[in-house]
Order: structure tokens, then C-alpha cells, then sequence
């Protein structure tokens, strides 16, 4: 197996599962904003991830959520989210991932994102497609928005900005099937990878929120772009990502509301 993939599944399984036996415990909880959440296990994963990267590949540069980048010169850049859905874990509700990519030249090459509580290991490499439990998956069939499954999220200053999604939730809300709102969006964009839904779209992300579920898309033949329909970089904020077949339609809904563009 590739090195970078295998480091990859094993610190993302360990981490997941120490978030996963430690779930429900009485958390040590500090806010970086009114509903922005991080806990201690947000700290104790990333240490565990970060660490075990550090010790193997000591060069590579790295960028966690909960941490400052590293500066280094390395083509290699390992972007981690060591616990998505912080918000869920604080509350016992077991929705929640540890998402790692790798950037190679500034272009995701391989993704992992576990979910420790259904025991699921998402996987993509660049070229070779995306799998779940070594399973190929491939995104959904589905072309009528109207029959589809979608996703998003809110973002954290959604009590000050009137950009909040709101108008993008019931423009869409009214057009398609029904619309989730679980919480985690790197199993959200690995949701749309495996079929389970047609679509996702949500705004001001970080690039540990995107970078290894955009992959994982793209690989199983979705597509991910930003709300403009160009190429979703890992810069970007606001991201849309489908099965392909709605990814115009969704387009069209989301030019239509307010977004920083």
C-alpha cells in the first residue's frame, strides 16, 4: 500500500477510535466564537495525528484546524480536521469524522476520512477512485433535483452575517426531495462519493473541511466546484459538490442567493 495512505488509515483510525471510546464523557469545552466549538479530544486527536506524521515524514508541511500551518518548503502538505463535528461530539451525538488529506504541489492526492462510530474508512487516491471500507463507491444515478437527497451546513457566524444560507436552505428546501443537516461536512461530501446523497453545498469552510471529501467525490465521479461552478481549490470557502448529473441545477439556486464571491 502507498506509505502516505497507509499513515493516513492508521493514525485516522486510532485517533477515531479514542474519540469514539471517549464519547458521552463530560467535556472540557472553550468557544472560539458563540456556537464555534473545540474540546479537549479536538486537541488530543490532532496531537496523535500530527505526531505520528511528524515522526514519519518529519519534511512535510502540515495545516490542522487547530493549529498554526507549519513553514516549511515541501511540496507535501498533510491537511487535517482531527475531529469534524466538534458541535456533535460535545453534545453525545455520535455524527462525527477525522478527515486527512495530502497535497502534493497544491493538489489533494489522497484523502481518508473515518467515522468511528459505524466503523466506515472513506479512501481516495488521485486516479485510482474512492472506496469505502475497500469497497468501490460511486455517487448517485439521480438527474431530477426535485427526486434528489442533499446536504449542508451552517456556518459558525451564521447570529452576525446576514451570508448565513438561510436563503440557499429553503430556495433549495422547496425544489428538491428533502435536505440534511448532520453536522459533519467532510461524511457529507463522502455521503454524495458513496450514493447516499445526490448533493451538497455550504459556505465559509476551512480547507480541512473540504480537502479530503472533494477528492473523495471526484474520484467516485461526482463532481466539486465552488459556487461559481469553477474548480474547488483549497482556498476556497464555499463549496457544491453532486453526482454530476444536478450539479447545474444546484448552480443556478445558489447564484441566486448572497455569498461572497
Amino acid at each position: 500500500m502507498n506509505p502516505y495512505k497507509l499513515l493516513a488509515i492508521q493514525v485516522a483510525r486510532k485517533a477515531g477510535n479514542i474519540l469514539k471510546k471517549r464519547l458521552g464523557r463530560k467535556r472540557t469545552v472553550r468557544f472560539k466564537g458563540a456556537v464555534n466549538l473545540v474540546t479537549e479530544m479536538d486537541i488530543l486527536s490532532e496531537k496523535i495525528i500530527v505526531g505520528e506524521i511528524e515522526k514519519r515524514f518529519p519534511d512535510h508541511a502540515i495545516l490542522a484546524e487547530e493549529r498554526p500551518a507549519t513553514e516549511k518548503a515541501s511540496r507535501f502538505l498533510w491537511i487535517i480536521d482531527p475531529l469534524d463535528g466538534t458541535t456533535n461530539y460535545a453534545h453525545g451525538f455520535p455524527v462525527f469524522s477525522v478527515s486527512i488529506a495530502l497535497a502534493k504541489d497544491e493538489e489533494v492526492i489522497l484523502g481518508v476520512v473515518y467515522d468511528p462510530t459505524r466503523d466506515e474508512l472513506f479512501t481516495a487516491e488521485k486516479g485510482k477512485g474512492a472506496r469505502l471500507n475497500g469497497r468501490r463507491i460511486r455517487v448517485s444515478s439521480e438527474s431530477n433535483l426535485s427526486r434528489s437527497l442533499l446536504a449542508t451546513g451552517f456556518p459558525y457566524d451564521l447570529r452576525e452575517s446576514k451570508i448565513n444560507n438561510f436563503d440557499h436552505f429553503h430556495s433549495f428546501a422547496i425544489r428538491a426531495q428533502a435536505v440534511r443537516r448532520a453536522g459533519s461536512a467532510a461524511l457529507d461530501l463522502c455521503y454524495v462519493a458513496a450514493g447516499r446523497f445526490d448533493g451538497f453545498w455550504e459556505m465559509k469552510l476551512g480547507p480541512w473541511d473540504i480537502a479530503a471529501g472533494s477528492l473523495m467525490v471526484a474520484e467516485a465521479g461526482g463532481r466539486a466546484t465552488n459556487f461559481l461552478g469553477k474548480p474547488l481549490a483549497l482556498s476556497g470557502k464555499h463549496a457544491l459538490a453532486s453526482n454530476g448529473k444536478i450539479h447545474r441545477a444546484m448552480l443556478r439556486i445558489v447564484r441566486l442567493g448572497k455569498f461572497l464571491k
